[in-house]
């Protein structure tokens, strides 16, 4: 493989995880002379902040950084002092792309962000491209690193999660199609504010060919679309959890349909498919939540924007299975129950989470670490869900005074970070007091819908979710929880 804009170039490679190597060994493959740095010593990079040159980039042409470090990290903020061009891992990639063995150049791109359901939304799309038969990797934020997938000639299309971070220093990405689903705050931290977390979701609609997907009941997603500069003839797309309008999907009774791209989107709607296709998606009460059927129109559009027919989209959500943490129902024990959703790692996600369930029926486990957020809009968007909140983690602060001011009468169980047991068998136990209180709903859920961020306490959202799933099998099981 050679890629003669890296031929011969020094780069320096900005953090080691796993996307950083894979960027290594590619770049290193087309020419480059590549250098790597990392915050941590242990990771055997070239440089770290203990090394005295880490500062000095005067042998350096080009920085690919990994999305972990903000762009005021000290080797960022250098570079950008020494004029040397700082580019994300996703417009490394993008730059290497290779032509596709089957010819017609490289792969198109179908990309996505938000700040929740980019996963889902991206592992529907990929599954419905499967179903029209295409060769198609899910990569970026999820699956394969996205330079791996960008070099591989048998590929025939992508399907990209991207967050702010790798976008933020993204400029040449000209996806085939790109969605936003949706922009709530989060990473504020890294940003520094909202408008430019929004403005770096936004980059994701620069240069798109055919199709921007935005979400019609998110404004924000509007207005980026709305600013965007696009190729001439990009069509704007909505989704919309109500009728369509034209330019929109959205649904017509329990039929997700297109009055986006069908030819005779002026006068009707074309059915895609139905509710009973995301049967399997469905909470423990038999419906879909309805972020989930957001996604899927989300995942249609961006399918349809590539060529797909309506039949593909049916059978790729048929197909879909969903990824662990988000809504799945681990046991029913008692009549209660018991939902993991540990991926609902911020309010917006929690808030999207809590919706899905009937009035008075939830009892809710949150909590963690809070990166400075605040809960106030959604406990008040949604304190009509809970029977009981159980609080875990370091920064129950927030949510326990949140629940004070706008939720009083619902009661509250706090988990201290030093009792002696494992504090998901505690949260568990307590969730399980509280559901078994008499009144109130006659159907109960216990939901671990933390939103907040896991590494106070667990190895991960995952590891979250699992001990959640172990605590409550051992409770089914008749082991004391």
């Amino acid at each position: 493989m050679a890629n003669q804009a890296f031929d011969g170039a020094r780069v320096l490679v900005a953090g080691l995880g796993v996307s950083g190597r894979a960027a290594v060994a590619a770049l290193a493959a087309c020419g480059a002379r590549v250098a790597t740095y990392d915050d941590d010593p242990a990771a055997g990079a070239d440089r770290h902040p203990g090394t005295p040159d880490a500062g000095d980039l005067s042998a350096v042409d080009l920085v690919v950084t990994s999305p972990g470090l903000p762009p005021h990290h000290p080797l960022l903020a250098a570079a950008t002092a020494q004029g040397v061009e700082v580019i994300s891992e996703v417009e490394a990639a993008w730059r290497l792309r290779v032509d596709r063995a089957a010819g017609g150049g490289p792969a198109p791109w179908l990309a996505v962000t938000g700040t929740n359901g980019k996963t889902t939304t991206v592992s529907m799309l990929a599954s419905i491209l499967a179903a029209n038969g295409e060769r198609v990797a899910a990569a970026g934020n999820v699956g394969a690193p996205l330079v791996t997938a960008a070099i591989d000639p048998s590929l025939d299309v992508l399907a990209v999660e991207l967050s702010s971070f790798q976008l933020h220093f993204t400029s040449g990405l000209s996806a085939q199609a790109a969605a936003v689903l949706n922009v709530a705050p989060d990473h504020l931290d890294w940003h520094g504010s909202l408008a430019a977390y929004a403005a770096d979701k936004g980059r994701i609609y620069r240069h798109a060919q055919v199709a921007c997907v935005y979400n019609a009941a998110d404004e924000t997603t509007r207005r980026l679309v709305e600013e965007a500069d696009v190729a001439d003839g990009a069509l704007a797309v909505g989704f919309t959890l109500g009728v369509p309008s034209v330019g929109q999907l959205g649904l017509v009774e329990d039929v997700l349909v297109d009055r986006g791209f069908a030819a005779r989107r002026w006068t009707h709607a074309q059915e895609l498919a139905t509710l009973a296709d995301l049967a399997r998606l469905a909470g423990p009460d038999g419906r879909v939540a309805p972020h989930v059927v957001a996604n899927a129109l989300a995942a249609a559009a961006l399918a349809l924007a590539h060529g797909v027919p309506p039949t593909a989209v049916r059978d790729g959500l048929r197909a879909f299975a969903p990824g662990a943490h988000r809504i799945v129902t681990v046991a029913t024990v008692g009549a209660v129950a018991y939902v993991d959703d540990s991926k609902a790692t911020n309010a917006h996600a929690a808030a999207a989470s809590l919706a899905a369930f009937d009035e008075g029926s939830v009892v809710w486990i949150a909590g963690g670490l809070a990166k400075g957020a605040t809960f106030d809009d959604l406990v008040t968007a949604r304190a009509d869900r809970l029977a009981g909140v159980v609080l875990i983690g370091v920064d129950r602060r927030p949510l326990a005074d949140a629940l004070a001011r706008h939720a009083p009468q619902v009661p509250v169980i706090q988990v201290a970070p030093n009792q002696t047991d494992d504090v998901m068998t505690c949260a568990v136990s307590a969730a399980r007091t509280l559901a078994r209180a008499p009144g109130g709903a006659a159907r109960r859920t216990v939901l671990l819908a933390p939103a907040c961020a896991s590494m106070d306490q667990f190895a991960s959202y995952a590891d979250r979710g699992d001990r959640f799933a172990a605590a409550v099998r051992r409770l089914a099981e008749g082991t004391p929880a």
